[in-house]
């Protein structure tokens, strides 16, 4: 059988419940606590409430109540009472007093004339009844008609200053409603107000039943910049939904005018205000205008899973449009919602009257409770509640023969863990359960062991389980393996728990204690133990104890007894308790006492005949909470008059309580009620505790007299009981997985000593606390092991005695195992200098959860041990320069790094390091592209960057054709490491032989860098008409006189007609100096003009002809030729076969084929000979030819022939294929019933 769930045990038997009261009257809440004496704390809208002459609080045993008086609006908030970790919330609700009304007569309203009644659209069925209810003149009272939805008033836009309070109303018809309608409010695009009532924001409702109008506000209350945004109010009944878009600005100080916000909304979504955690990013807009390098990139940053996918679409999303008569405003390409929210896709049409139809995959939606259209003026509003993975899909918007395509993406939100793992300790062959909580029903988790996934193995070790939100992880028969870390992961979040598994040791609490009864009294012997499921058999000189009438054996929880009625002489002997499975054996000694009455003569003394049994004499010990009777024997003739005393020895003169009983005084007998009583008999008294305390400690003394004597006796009491708690422990030594606990004695140890103690730790967030020992601490330190780094724990600490377990201590101070990181790595020199020494390294392989504070950086001199700081501080770079060395010094360097939880090991160059410059020959490192002429425009930047090395730093000098620069002309920066050469703005002077050399004392090194600055070419000159010929016309011309510094790379030659003068390109790139113009037209005129080219590009002006060229006409007339009209149709025919397939089940698939026909054919495509153009899980495509039918998410029902047929009026053709779905057999059962929901 499956184990019970624990269910949260409510500290209220009653309640306080939501009341709805009228202002200016009181309002009284009342809760009942399961027990009396717990605190309760009462909160108005989270504030503890104290009380005053408006709020009476009062406590009486376990019942409370809170009573506010002259309620008025303000006080409509939300309350709650708290007792212990119980917290329940409740509701003032205030209303009005209600006022008489008058409702005018029909008659005396005037009708609105019929040019201002809106028109209402087709859809809008409803308005007809309030239609007919203007004809028949019941109009309802100060109620704007709204003619659209569910409303008769919508929120409008408000505006309020910081500190001010504004309401919004929204009223809705309750005519044609069943029940209540339910309303929601939001802020921004998801934000549910609902959960935000407190301080700053009251929701209300009322029911207007004379109107029958449901009135329904918002309330902000002190309202702050951050409350600025767009707001929704949303309406639903069983089968209607309407919302309402309106804006809140809030302003610094009155500020007259109209704020246009409408502008920062896109489409229908509403973007949250900056005030929200999150906005929301479009990443179709990202995708759209980032180059294809960085789509990986954003797939990884958003959690785009099918960038493929995406990639297509956006592909067949066209760029631009032409401009529509049907649509003013056309859908967006794409959006994009989360699963199970809303989406709203809007179109704005031309025609306010137009119909509009709305089609998903080509197939037209037909209005449901998760489908909804509106119709608002010349708005058409498609609203898609609760989006699933099959509302992912095309959409199209059809008026009259235009549409408008937009893809919808469902967006499945991360998996995140909402109630961690707690860690476990249990015994070997328990049953372990780790429960974790997912944010979405049914996910799929991993669960690891110290980093290795868990699998359901052959021996069915671990088994698994889902309920709702929670996963299961179940280990039967643990045993000393299973003990490790276990971790859930989803794809949000990472959970991870302890399992510490021992050996079963058992425990005595309370041993069994020696007892002495008398005949007809009552024996009861009691143990016990620490495991509550241990059984075990009680022993009577070795043999079972068989139970009967008389003797009784109990087992309840960790206790077991043995108790035995009207003792007998026969019941004194050595009884024993043996548990079952333990080698453990609990004895106790039953002694019957007899007492024996001597034949007394008259006018005997008193006499006490008091037996301790080999006790001491006086002393009687009694566990706390135990009963106490102590059975005196007495004798004396006449009877004696008995009196109890307790004694105060510590302080003399202290005044004691009495007990005193008379034999012959029966009416006296009230000193034995209560609990500390003495009950009188024949020939004895009997001093009962009930329930010992250790006030009841100290000396008892009796006192017997009669006429003839008096006798007395004093008998100590010490009551003994379980330690008091330590004090909250303190943890010391924290490391990476460890910590040392200390703790001291508590400062009561019960009356009898400490035999040890007990730790416990828990994680600060978690509410379970695990039991670190089984054997009792002898010591005052104990050293806790096994943690997890970076999370945070607590400690506490039980005493423990012979009489059994204190109560805990208080908890410790949370602390947080955290290890010093490990020391750096690549500790190495990069450069020295007669002062300086330049050293890098890397970060520590493991920083771990405390992180990196910084490095500290340390030198000494060779052959000493004093380490000295080389820099003020830690640094947080991974490079430093130790300045102000002197030169000739052997130093060693070491590096440490720095975090809460203290230094990492030393990093140390291993040989030590001499301040002295080391000498290096210069040496220019030539890029490769300055190995060959570099040519630049004119007025371009030039940025020349020379890496060399060499040390001591050397000398650069520039030269350019052997002259030495002009630095205002030219500008040069040197480095230790590079030098550049810059100019702002070339220019042709530019261009030249530049030479760098590097000098250091008589070695030198020198390149040569050769720079051409070129510009554009100068016109062509001595252009000439050579001759004109036919339709031909003859030019020669001469190069440029300026080349632009650069060879001339060709001409263009252009044409213009003298009646137009527009030119037109006859030859581009031409590279001779002269050319034919071919092609001219009789009887026009043409100019020609000729631009140089070379590799700046074109001159700037051309060389154009003096004189036109004349074409003269001739006599010939043309006669075009007659052609028959060829006919182009031919029937359908395909060109590219479709191809057997098999695929995986779960990824979308296509088939293709090409055809061919004029005109153009009809396509239809058949599954095993069945119709496939109505079922929307298939989408065909044709394009330029190309015919593709596209499968989404295809199950291994999904296989079969598939057929495409192309139809025209010449003839038909077809073509066929197949296709295997192959699925997965864990997933198959699945599959099976999404084909039978698809088919």
């Amino acid at each position: 059988m499956p184990e019970p769930v624990k269910k949260t045990v409510s500290a209220f038997t009653k309640k306080p419940k939501t009341t709805e009261v009228t202002a200016g009257s009181a309002a009284v809440f009342e809760a009942e606590t399961e027990k009396a004496g717990i605190k309760v704390k009462w909160q108005r809208a989270g504030t503890e409430i104290t009380e005053s002459e408006k709020y009476v609080i009062k406590a009486e045993g376990n019942k409370h109540s809170l009573t506010i008086s002259n309620v008025g609006k303000e006080d409509d908030v939300t309350y709650a009472v708290i007792a212990g970790s119980s917290k329940v919330k409740f509701e003032l609700k205030v209303k009005e007093p209600e006022k008489s009304e008058t409702v005018t007569p029909a008659e005396a309203v005037p009708a609105p004339a019929a040019s201002e009644l809106p028109a209402p659209p087709v859809e809008s069925i409803w308005l007809i009844n309030r239609k007919e209810e203007q004809e028949q003149g019941i109009l309802r009272i100060s109620e704007p008609l709204d003619p659209i939805g569910l409303f008769v008033t919508r929120p409008q836009d408000g505006e309020v200053t910081v500190g001010g309070n504004i309401t919004f109303t929204a009223k809705v018809a309750g005519e044609s409603l069943l029940k209540k309608p339910s309303v929601k409010w939001f802020k921004g695009k998801w934000m549910d107000l609902g959960s935000k009532v407190g301080k700053h924001l009251q929701l209300h409702d009322t029911y207007d039943r004379n109107n029958k109008v449901y009135t329904f506000e918002m309330e902000i209350i002190e309202a702050n910049m951050t409350f600025a945004g767009g707001y929704r109010c949303e309406v639903s009944t069983k089968d209607k939904f309407d919302s309402s878009n309106f804006n809140l600005i809030v302003n610094e100080a009155p500020i007259t005018g109209d704020l246009d916000i409408r502008s920062a909304f896109r489409h229908q979504i509403i973007l949250p205000s900056k005030s929200e955690s999150q906005s929301d990013v479009d990443v179709w807009e990202i995708l759209r205008k980032a180059p294809p390098s960085e789509y990986e990139k954003i797939a990884f940053q958003y959690g785009i899973t099918d960038l493929r996918g995406m990639l297509k679409r956006l592909k067949r999303i066209k760029k631009e449009e032409k401009k529509s008569t049907a649509f003013q405003k056309k859908l967006d390409p794409a959006y994009q919602v989360d699963k199970g929210q809303k989406i709203k896709l809007m179109v704005e049409v031309a025609n306010p009257d137009a119909d509009v139809k709305w089609l998903k995959n080509g197939q037209e939606i037909q209005v449901s409770g998760r489908y909804i259209f509106e119709a608002i003026g010349n708005k058409r509003i498609l609203t898609i509640n609760h989006c699933s993975l099959a509302d992912d899909a095309a959409y199209e918007c059809v008026v009259g023969e235009e549409k408008s395509f937009t893809e919808l993406f469902v967006k499945e939100p991360p998996i995140l863990i909402t109630h961690p793992l707690e860690d476990q300790m249990v015994m070997v062959g328990e049953r372990v359960e780790f429960e974790c909580e997912v944010s979405e029903e049914g996910a799929t988790v991993k669960w690891e062991k110290d980093g290795i996934e868990l699998t359901r193995e052959e021996t069915f070790k671990y088994r698994f389980k889902k309920d709702g939100k929670k996963q299961y992880l179940i280990i039967n028969d643990s045993t000393k393996e299973d003990s490790g870390h276990y971790t859930v992961k989803t794809n949000g979040g990472v959970s991870v728990a302890e399992l510490i598994v021992q050996e079963k040791k058992l425990e005595v609490y309370q041993s069994i204690a020696d007892l002495t009864v008398k005949a007809r009294d009552q024996a009861v012997f009691k143990c016990e133990v620490s495991d509550e499921n241990v059984k075990g058999i009680w022993l009577k000189n070795g043999k079972e104890v068989v139970p009967d009438e008389r003797i009784k054996i109990s087992h309840i929880g960790r206790i077991h007894k043995l108790t035995i009625e009207d003792v007998t002489p026969g019941d004194e002997a050595d009884y024993s308790f043996i548990p079952q499975g333990f080698a453990y054996n609990l004895s106790a000694k039953l002694q019957f006492l007899e007492v024996k009455i001597d034949f007394v003569p008259r006018e005997e003394p008193p006499k006490i005949h008091l037996d301790c049994l080999g006790q001491s004499p006086d002393t009687i010990v009694v566990v706390a909470g135990n009963k106490l009777r102590l059975d005196v024997p007495i004798s004396g003739d006449p009877t004696p008059t008995v009196i109890w005393q307790k004694v105060n020895k510590a302080v003399p003169g202290t005044t004691y309580n009495e007990f005193i009983c008379y034999f012959h005084c029966p009416q006296l007998l009230f000193e034995s009620e209560g609990r500390v009583r003495v009950e009188m008999h024949e020939d004895h008294c009997v001093f009962i505790i009930e329930g010992a305390e250790k006030e009841d400690e100290g000396v008892y003394r009796v006192i017997v007299k009669n006429p003839v004597g008096e006798d007395k006796a004093d008998i100590t009491v010490k009551v003994i009981d379980v330690p008091d708690p330590p004090e909250a422990p303190k943890i010391s030594n924290i490391g990476e997985d460890y910590c040392t606990v200390q703790w001291q004695p508590p400062k009561y140890d019960g009356g009898q000593p400490v035999l040890g103690y007990i730790l416990e730790r828990k994680k600060k967030k978690s509410y379970r606390w695990m039991r670190l020992n089984f054997d009792l601490l002898k010591e005052l330190t104990y050293e806790a092991k096994r943690m997890i780094e970076g999370v945070v724990y607590e400690m506490r600490i039980y005493a423990v005695n012979s009489i059994g377990m204190s109560r805990p201590s208080p908890a410790s101070q949370p602390f947080m195992p955290i290890a010093p990181p490990s020391e750096p790595t690549h500790f190495t020199v990069e450069d020295v200098s007669d002062s300086t020494v330049a050293l890098k390294w890397r970060p520590p392989e493991r920083i771990g959860a405390g992180g990196l504070d910084g490095y500290i950086v340390e030198y000494c001199k060779d052959g000493s041990t004093e380490w000295i700081p080389a820099l003020p501080g830690l640094t947080e770079r991974t490079s430093a320069l130790i300045k102000d060395l002197v030169t000739g010094d052997k130093l060693q360097f070491r590096i440490k790094a720095i975090n809460l939880a203290g230094e990492s090991g030393a990093a140390i160059i291993k040989e030590p390091v001499t301040v002295q410059e080391i000498l290096q020959r210069p040496k220019i490192w030539l890029p490769r592209h300055l190995r060959q002429t570099l040519v630049k425009k004119v007025g371009e930047t030039i940025n020349i960057v020379i890496p060399f090395q060499g040390k001591p730093r050397p000398k650069i000098i520039w030269m350019k054709d052997g002259q030495t620069l002009d630095s205002k002309d030219v500008g040069i920066r040197n480095s230790n490491t590079d030098t550049i050469l810059f100019i702002r703005k070339a220019e042709l002077h530019h261009s030249g032989a530049y030479e760098v050399t590097l000098q250091i004392e008589n070695m030198t090194d020198k390149v040569t860098i050769t720079m051409q600055i070129i510009d554009k070419p100068g016109p062509p000159q001595n252009i000439k008409l050579v001759d004109v010929w036919g339709f031909n016309a003859a030019l020669e011309w001469t190069p440029p006189q300026d080349d632009g510094n650069a060879q001339i790379l060709g001409y263009t030659v252009q044409k213009a007609d003298k009646k137009t003068m527009e030119w037109y390109t006859v030859f581009d790139h031409y590279r001779r100096t002269n050319c034919v113009v071919s092609d001219l037209i009789m009887g026009n005129e043409y100019f020609f003009r000729i631009f140089s080219e070379n590799l700046c590009g074109l001159s700037e002006t051309a060389a154009t002809t003096k004189n036109p060229a004349y074409i003269q006409k001739t006599g010939t007339t043309y006669k075009p030729p007659s052609y028959k009209e060829h006919d182009f149709s031919e029937p359908p025919k395909f060109t590219h076969p479709l191809v057997n397939r098999s695929v995986i089940a779960g990824y979308n698939t296509t088939l293709s084929c090409a055809v061919r026909g004029i005109p153009k054919p009809k396509i239809f495509w058949y599954k095993n000979k069945m119709d496939l153009s109505g079922d929307a899980k298939y989408r065909m495509f044709s394009k330029q030819g190309v015919l593709t039918l596209e499968i989404r998410k295809p199950t291994p029902f999904d296989g079969g022939c598939y057929t495409c047929k192309a139809v025209n009026e010449c003839g038909e053709a077809e073509i066929e294929c197949r296709l295997d779905v192959r699925g997965n057999q864990m997933n198959l059962m699945d599959n099976t019933n999404t084909a039978m929901k698809n088919e």
